[in-house]
């Protein structure tokens, strides 16, 4: 079973989020999880509010409004 801290340290990792990691954190997050998750979870919220790690989810919204 994949946990949030596994998706998260991957995103840190590799500077990267993809929409499908994405989608595994809303369902993880749905169901219970451990502190530590959750801690991991809030780690990951401030790296893409301070630019360490990029979301596929926003670059495809921007690409979109530039293509307007």
């Amino acid at each position: 079973m994949i946990l949030i801290r596994d998706l998260v340290q991957e995103a840190f990792e590799t500077g990267y989020l993809s929409v499908t990691a994405e989608e595994q954190l809303r369902s993880l997050l749905r169901s219970q999880y451990y502190p530590e998750d959750l801690k991991a979870f809030m780690e990951l919220q401030m790296a893409a509010m301070n630019g360490q790690v990029k979301q596929e989810s926003r670059q495809i919204l921007l690409l979109q409004q530039e293509s307007k």
